[in-house]
């Protein structure tokens, strides 16, 4: 079965906070052929486990690091080692994944109130402009 993958189903399989939930979410994973996992999962995804269940920078990053290892999972990948940068920089991984796509989509500079974003991306030698 091909898959498209909804965030909790992620998050079961990866907290196992749920025990017949997790049975089920690996089951469905382990048996998939192919697994879409969308950039607005991801974000949920990175979200929930920073907010709810209070994981460190690094565990986040391992977890889909071993997504996008995973031979039968396809994402957007340069959109998400975008996400994964930013959030190893001190970012917010959605503000990554935000940029990469605006450039993708043909925008020149990205724009924000968030100090940290801005800075961080020209730091990544890309443009952005804090706006006050």
């Amino acid at each position: 079965m091909k898959l498209a993958v909804d965030t909790n189903v992620l998050v079961r399989a990866v907290v196992r906070d749920h025990a017949k939930q997790a049975k089920a979410a690996e089951k469905v994973l382990r048996e998939a052929t192919l697994i879409a996992v969308s950039l607005p999962c991801l974000c949920e995804f990175v979200w929930v486990l920073r907010r709810v269940y209070a994981f460190e920078t690094t565990d986040i990053v391992a977890a889909i690091q071993a997504l996008l290892e995973t031979g039968n999972v396809v994402m957007n990948r340069p959109a998400v080692e975008s996400g994964l940068a930013f959030l190893q920089a001190g970012g917010d991984f959605a503000d990554g994944i935000m940029a990469h796509e605006g450039t993708w989509l043909g925008g020149e500079t990205f724009v924000s109130f968030d100090k940290q974003a801005v800075k961080l991306l020209k730091q990544q030698g890309q443009s952005a402009k804090l706006l006050v």
